[in-house]
């Protein structure tokens, strides 16, 4: 898998294309995606990981780094993430070893990221 970066760069252009044929079903889903992930009886933090743990085994890098970057928002701990990816794995089985990684990578990354965005804003 290559970096967070690197993989939503290269689907934003596709995506807006697609968005712009079909903005009511694009709207559609980002409404409901957004009603999803949001706090409720379950705090947002346990559905991004949810979620993570789903883009696991479906094996979709955008799906991963989009909900890595969704836990890193929502101060999910590493372990936290390592323990979501261990469900994966046993759900999943070999390609579970082989996403879970990835997926942990790319939470590491946007836990980074985050890190760098922080110490430009205060100096």
């Amino acid at each position: 898998m290559e970096n967070n970066d690197h993989i939503q760069t290269e689907l934003r252009q596709p995506a807006r294309d697609l968005r712009d044929l079909i903005p009511d079903v694009w709207k559609g889903y980002v409404e409901t995606t957004s009603a999803a992930l949001r706090d409720g009886e379950l705090p947002a933090q346990i559905k991004e990981l949810m979620a993570l743990v789903i883009s696991v085994t479906r094996e979709c890098d955008g799906c991963i780094v989009a909900h890595a970057r969704g836990a890193a928002r929502q101060q999910a701990t590493r372990q936290m993430v390592a323990e979501a990816l261990g469900v994966a794995i046993s759900m999943n089985g070999g390609p579970g070893t082989v996403w879970g990684p990835r997926a942990l990578r790319a939470f590491d990354e946007a836990v980074s990221e985050r890190a760098e965005r922080a110490g430009q804003a205060t100096t």
